[in-house]
């Protein structure tokens, strides 16, 4: 009984003390009074002084500011100049958006505050004249589907052009520009700020193009669209977005460049001129095929590029033309797995590789000569083989490949050779493949060759075939004989 008592008023003290405890009262939080004030945000003309202001911004004791650039166009050279003023001055640098953010402090205090400044102009400026001096087209308007630059006559260009990044050059009907023998042009933009030539109608054929003359090493294209060209012939008989004149040996490097929506082709590079370098380039939707090019520029061809896109015809288009030189060559395999077409006989008097996965359709009885000089390596793999075969994908279509080479390169295996022997390749025969002439060698197994309109394979006496070529490869559907010797 004792301890329960002693108990019961322990408890009872207890509670009367924890209802003796007060809560502590809140402590009201220090009213902020330091605020910066940036200013209200600007449109200029670039190269126009601006003055940022500060000079708002409220608070007790001595204010101190801090001024700093958080986001200026990606070319832009801008260093802000007098940072801790109240009023700095600046002077954008190139047309777009510039952001600062204002930092007041006072004691321990601070407070932040951003504004943003437009620099574009108003209006396009119209190209006119012929460019004759040292010119720089900078980008004037900051939407990227408006014109900074409207090309009112035909241009030709007989000196130094660069383009900058994001710039628009839009031409009225019918327009061109012409880069001369002795012009250049260097228009290089970046990913997300490409530069465009386009016409001022969204139209298919409805300026020019552009026609290049000009040989240096300098003329450089890259992250630039052009298309709705083609209203004109560039050469001969050719409309393209972008042309090559050979006489002048013309040359140019292409980069990440887009041809889309021409009358023509997207490219046209006659023989003679020069596809310097070549990457990542795609086509789509021209009248023709997207590209043109001769058979040595082919070899500049990256896999990475995209010639398949709703063009007229799918396919790289090869004039009739040679692949010679001091080194040797090779057709890379593309990605989307477009293939070559000859639109005429190609002649070969260098090391000339087709890379497995190659697909070449040789135009009605084009013919391939692997001369003097020269060899063909034509190496596919089980799963990835070299094909050869007519544009038309019917029998005899095209004439055949005639090997005069005495090389020891000259090797095919795992091809699949079909649809030759058009016409008489050589001594009044019909044959898909010809070995001809005294040392000339060709070793090839592992094919298969079929639907030719004569034999599968002759050769002379004084050539040099694999003895083996009757067994070591698959024949199907030929009009004459597997093999023949003349």
């Amino acid at each position: 009984m004792y301890s329960k008592h002693i108990y019961t008023a322990i408890c009872i003290a207890l509670v009367a003390t924890l209802s003796s405890c007060k809560k502590a009262p809140e402590v009201a939080p220090v009213p902020q009074t330091l605020t910066a004030h940036a200013g209200a945000d600007q449109a200029v003309l670039p190269v126009q002084p601006v003055t940022l202001d500060g000079s708002a911004s409220t608070g007790d004791g001595t204010l101190t500011y801090q001024w700093a650039v958080v986001r200026k166009p990606s070319n832009s050279t801008l260093v802000l100049g007098q940072a801790q003023s109240v009023k700095p001055v600046f002077t954008p640098d190139i047309v777009g958006f510039y952001e600062f953010e204002l930092t007041v402090s006072s004691g321990t205090e601070k407070s932040q505050d951003r504004i943003q400044v437009k620099a574009e102009y108003a209006t396009p400026i119209t190209l006119d004249k012929d460019i004759t001096t040292k010119t720089r087209l900078f980008d004037r308007i900051i939407d990227p589907t408006k014109p900074d630059y409207i090309v009112a006559t035909d241009i030709r260009t007989k000196a130094e052009l660069t383009i900058d990044q994001d710039v628009v050059v839009a031409f009225q009907r019918d327009k061109r520009l012409s880069i001369e023998a002795d012009g250049t042009i260097n228009a290089v933009g970046v990913a997300d700020q490409r530069i465009r030539f386009t016409g001022m109608d969204a139209q298919k054929s409805y300026w020019a193009g552009i026609t290049m003359y000009s040989p240096s090493t300098n003329n450089t294209l890259a992250f630039v669209d052009i298309d709705y060209a083609g209203s004109r012939i560039a050469f001969s008989t050719i409309k393209a977005g972008l042309a090559l004149h050979g006489t002048s040996k013309a040359q140019v490097s292409l980069t990440d460049c887009r041809f889309s929506n021409n009358d023509g082709y997207g490219l046209y590079i006659e023989p003679g001129s020069l596809l310097r370098s070549f990457a990542r380039n795609a086509f789509s939707n021209q009248t023709e095929a997207g590209i043109l090019i001769d058979a040595y520029n082919a070899t500049v061809l990256d896999n990475a590029s995209t010639f398949t896109g709703k063009n007229g015809r799918d396919v790289v288009e090869i004039s009739s033309s040679n692949i010679t030189g001091t080194k040797d060559v090779s057709w890379p395999a593309f990605s989307d797995k477009t293939p070559y077409r000859l639109l005429g006989n190609v002649a070969v008097a260098t090391g000339w590789t087709l890379q497995p996965g190659v697909t070449v359709e040789a135009g009605r009885d084009a013919m391939i000569s692997i001369n003097a000089g020269g060899y063909l390596s034509a190496k596919g793999t089980p799963t990835s083989k070299v094909t050869i075969t007519g544009a038309g994908h019917t029998a005899a279509y095209w004439r055949g490949i005639i090997v005069y080479s005495v090389s020891n390169l000259n090797v095919m295996d795992q091809v699949d050779i079909s649809g030759g022997g058009s016409a008489v390749i050589v001594s009044g025969q019909r044959a898909a493949v010809a070995v001809y002439g005294r040392g000339a060698k060709l070793t090839i197994k592992n094919s298969r060759i079929s639907t030719s309109g004569g034999y599968g394979i002759i050769h002379t006496s004084d050539a040099e075939l694999n003895s083996d070529a009757g067994s070591a490869n698959t024949f199907a559907s030929n009009a004459q004989a597997n093999t023949f010797k003349l």
